[in-house]
């Protein structure tokens, strides 16, 4: 087994071991420290480099690693913890942190994805820009319900100037959707399907660039949408969906909202799961699988969308 190097990241420093030592070694989270690190790193050829994702700090490390070449995978931390908990490691420290994410490479084995850099990252910094612009207008317009009279223009100007701005990030993620002609055809390809406007399809290229190249059980467990089993003994229990992207499987469930009116053969779907006695809610997950086998074909094949194929 190849060696796996766990870095644990703070706002100020980087903490990292290997699963062949026992030895915690200290960096500063700054470009010159990180170059240094990234440098060091490439001479022990590990395996995998496992970083938890925490917020942002981590960005500067992780992007190095990747434009380095390296085998850099972002983690979610409360699978890292819940590993620790099993493994009996109860105590939280940064190095028991950094020793603990280079068990899980050991361990688990997570699979190794390409790092958005350059274009890509911008795009995608872009769309996680316009998701936090969006939640800011909910809050508002919540806010709006209950505003006092003399504070309802406040809240509203608000409003109008949050839509405003995701306004213009619209037209420079288009802007730069159309500069690249892969995109720019897998964007207008997407929507060939009813039910995918153009926020749905912008999610999808850029924050689920592996759509098209994994198969219908992989994308769909990928994104969240796969149900999963809860059986014990004689006990067979609910099946639900868990995990996944947010952000790709929230604009497929906006869609599948959509798609259940206005798309024949998921229309079909979701009243045939309607009168068999489903809740709506698992039959719009059902649907947004079915929606995402399709827009997966879509992507492979490269044509538009038929319904009757």
């Amino acid at each position: 087994m190849g060696l796996q190097i766990g870095i644990d990241v703070s706002k100020h420093q980087l903490d990292w071991a290997g699963s062949q030592d026992e030895t915690v070694r200290h960096v500063r989270n700054d470009r010159r420290s990180v170059g240094q690190l990234v440098r060091r790193l490439a001479g022990l050829a590990p395996e995998r480099i496992i970083v938890e994702s925490t917020g942002g700090y981590e960005r500067l490390v992780v992007d190095r690693l990747a434009e380095a070449g390296l085998p850099v995978v972002v983690v979610n931390p409360y699978r890292v913890r819940r590993l620790g908990e099993g493994l009996g490691i109860l105590a939280k420290t940064d190095p028991i942190d950094a020793h603990l994410l280079a068990l899980y490479g050991e361990h688990v084995r997570p699979t190794i994805r390409p790092i958005p850099q350059g274009e890509t990252r911008k795009l995608a910094d872009l769309v996680a820009r316009r998701r936090q612009l969006i939640a800011m207008i909910v809050a508002e317009k919540s806010r709006l319900d209950t505003a006092p009279r003399h504070v309802r223009s406040d809240v509203a100007g608000v409003v109008k100037h949050l839509e405003n701005r995701i306004a213009r990030l619209d037209r420079r993620i288009d802007a730069a959707l159309a500069a690249d002609p892969e995109r720019a055809e897998l964007f207008e390809l997407l929507q060939s399907v009813p039910g995918v406007g153009p926020s749905v399809a912008r999610t999808l290229v850029v924050d689920l660039p592996e759509l098209g190249h994994l198969d219908r059980r992989e994308i769909a467990s990928l994104v969240g949408v796969a149900p999963f089993a809860k059986d014990s003994g004689l006990k067979r229990g609910q099946r639900k969906v868990r995990g996944g992207r947010a952000s790709v499987r929230t604009a497929l469930y906006l869609a599948a909202m959509s798609a259940s009116r206005f798309n024949p053969v998921l229309r079909e779907l979701y009243e045939r799961l309607r009168k068999a006695g489903k809740a709506p809610k698992l039959a719009f997950i059902a649907v947004a699988r079915k929606m995402l086998t399709m827009l997966n074909a879509i992507a492979r094949e490269r044509t538009f969308w038929e319904p009757n194929t």
